[in-house]
């Protein structure tokens, strides 16, 4: 499998995950968790349970990919899935999804089943930098700004 690069990370190697967060899925439409927050570079397997009895997916991205992807839904509700940022989860089951964060940023999680996401079954997702790296960037912004003057 060719691992793609996305704005929210890339398809992580089940052996590199670092922790395990188990996220249940209800037919009222909601994730529990509905936040999660990991650091940049951190591989993790994401452990999602459908505990209803609908048909419900997890699908990480940032809120345009969502959106669009929820709109391609509507038109075509039998679409495949099989990317590795999805989790098509039947009713009654789990499905692990191993995904390494290597972008920081605000991003999010979805349902997107006609009607689900629509029906706010969205969660947030935050990737932090890890301080040292911030701090590294921050002082090489300093020192870059004071070096224009």
């Amino acid at each position: 499998m060719i691992k793609e690069q996305t704005a929210w990370g890339i398809a992580g190697d089940p052996g590199e995950a670092t922790r395990q967060i188990e996220v249940t899925m209800t037919d009222e439409m909601r994730f529990a968790p509905d936040q999660l927050s990991f650091k940049e570079g951190e591989t993790v397997r994401l452990s999602v349970t459908n505990a209803g009895a609908l048909m419900h997916e997890l699908v990480i991205g940032d809120e345009a990919s969502l959106r669009d992807h929820a709109e391609w839904m509507l038109k075509f509700p039998d679409m495949e899935h099989d990317e590795p940022y999805m989790a098509h989860v039947p009713p009654g089951e789990t499905i692990d999804l191993v995904w390494t964060f290597n972008r920081a940023g605000e991003f999010r999680f979805a349902c997107l089943i006609p009607g689900h996401y629509q029906a706010g079954m969205v969660g947030n997702l935050s990737v932090t930098r890890p301080p040292s790296a911030a701090a590294a960037n921050q002082a090489e912004t300093v020192t870059a700004h004071a070096h224009t003057h």
